[in-house]
């Protein structure tokens, strides 16, 4: 009895505001100011703090990482808006001022991040970071004015590799760091969701069709060294994904606990049977892939 009542009071919680309710938005944005200041801590202790400081420069590292770096930007910055509109959305804020402050929220909070990799010896702030950080916000606002609903969606899935053991202070040591550092385990998913575009009622609504990218060998941005750690028969190399996913925020329930959860884990891609392509040339079936 005591638990169902819990749960009650939990979800009456959740519900969005029929109107703005100042309370929760101010406790929102002071919430979220305080989580913003946290995480960048965590990220200069976990990414800066052993590299020395420098004079604010700008790099051009576009030909780095396969473009792994520039896609993870992007899946970022269209997450956090995502994230920034759909809690002001809990406030009863008019959709006008969601979008608004969903989208400042991902590109100032990222923009943040740039500004540290500038003043970075061991890094410098890109231009085609910014330029990725922006069009992941602009992919959230440009589908909810275009179709009031988010059709394809970026996601992520993970798998650890070998290749973190050889440069552990690059790709990580834990798996925490691995997750944001090891780009050969991260792959990056478009997932489309079916019923939406051809509006079929034999397709279930929460059916989605992924296109993944991914990439292989990196052990640096560049390649260099790569012989030294892998030996000379290593190659840099991108992958491409098919697969079926699941658009958890299609399924309907009344409970707003469980419309809270299935929003945040429909930020990573559902595992499922998938078809690799290597080199556009080399095909590979997974029956379970991450």
């Amino acid at each position: 009895m005591q638990s169902a009542f819990g749960q009650s009071i939990i979800d009456s919680f959740l519900k969005p505001a029929d109107s703005l309710n100042v309370k929760r938005k101010n406790t929102l944005f002071i919430s979220e100011a305080v989580l913003a200041s946290g995480a960048l801590i965590g990220l200069n202790q976990l990414w800066y703090a052993d590299y020395p400081k420098s004079k604010f420069h700008f790099i051009n590292d576009n030909s780095e990482w396969l473009q792994m770096d520039k896609v993870g930007h992007f899946y970022s910055s269209y997450q956090i808006g995502r994230f920034g509109a759909e809690m002001l959305e809990w406030s009863g804020a008019p959709k006008k001022d969601q979008l608004i402050y969903g989208s400042g929220l991902g590109f100032a909070f990222l923009t943040a991040v740039e500004v540290m990799d500038g003043y970075s010896s061991e890094w410098g702030a890109s231009t085609g970071d910014v330029i990725a950080n922006a069009a992941g916000t602009a992919f959230y606002v440009s589908q909810e004015l275009l179709w009031s609903e988010q059709r394809i969606i970026p996601k992520l899935s993970f798998h650890t590799t070998r290749y973190a053991k050889y440069r552990p202070n690059v790709l990580g040591h834990s798996f925490s760091e691995q997750l944001l550092k090891d780009y050969n385990g991260q792959t990056y998913w478009l997932s489309v969701n079916l019923h939406s575009f051809l509006n079929d009622s034999k397709i279930p609504k929460w059916l989605n069709l992924a296109v993944g990218y991914g990439a292989e060998g990196l052990i640096s941005g560049n390649g260099e060294n790569a012989n030294l750690f892998l030996g000379p028969n290593n190659t840099r190399s991108r992958q491409f994904y098919l697969s079926f996913d699941v658009d958890l925020t299609k399924i309907k329930t009344n409970s707003h606990v469980l419309k809270t959860l299935f929003s945040v884990l429909n930020t990573l891609k559902i595992p499922a049977p998938t078809l690799e392509i290597n080199h556009f040339n080399q095909f590979k079936l997974h029956f379970i892939y991450f």
